[in-house]
């Protein structure tokens, strides 16, 4: 696992959980993992409209930063699960109040006046 994945300190906390959760998709792929286990073609249809590329890298950058946890199983064809480990599971917990923010104030039918209600851009439900 590294411990820092850029150079120079981080300033605080939450610089350093962005650089871990930074980029589009990386959010969305611990909302899937945090319903269940996924093969990576499932996994890859859980989260519309990210490339196998980006996919494949995100995945590899959340396991080398002890997030996720990559299952080989040795059988023909070759079989691979990712899930989450128990330091992805409390990074999610953390991630809930954000999502919960989200709704509020975002997502339509949040109910919180926020950017939907005032012609911003709107959520997809996810956290």
């Amino acid at each position: 696992m590294r411990a820092v994945r850029r150079p120079g300190a981080y300033v605080c906390g939450i610089d350093a959980a962005m650089d871990v959760i930074g980029g589009k998709w990386k959010v969305l792929i611990l909302w899937a993992l945090a319903e269940r286990t996924y093969r990576f073609g499932e996994l890859r249809r859980a989260v519309p409209g990210v490339t196998e590329k980006v996919l494949t890298a995100h995945l590899k950058e959340l396991e080398d930063d002890g997030i996720v946890h990559r299952e080989e199983y040795a059988e023909v064809p070759p079989r691979v699960e990712y899930s989450l480990t128990p330091r992805g599971v409390a990074l999610n917990t953390a991630l809930g109040p954000l999502g919960d923010w989200g709704r509020q104030h975002v997502y339509p039918g949040g109910g919180g006046g926020g950017a939907a209600e005032s012609g911003g851009a709107a959520g997809d439900g996810r956290p």
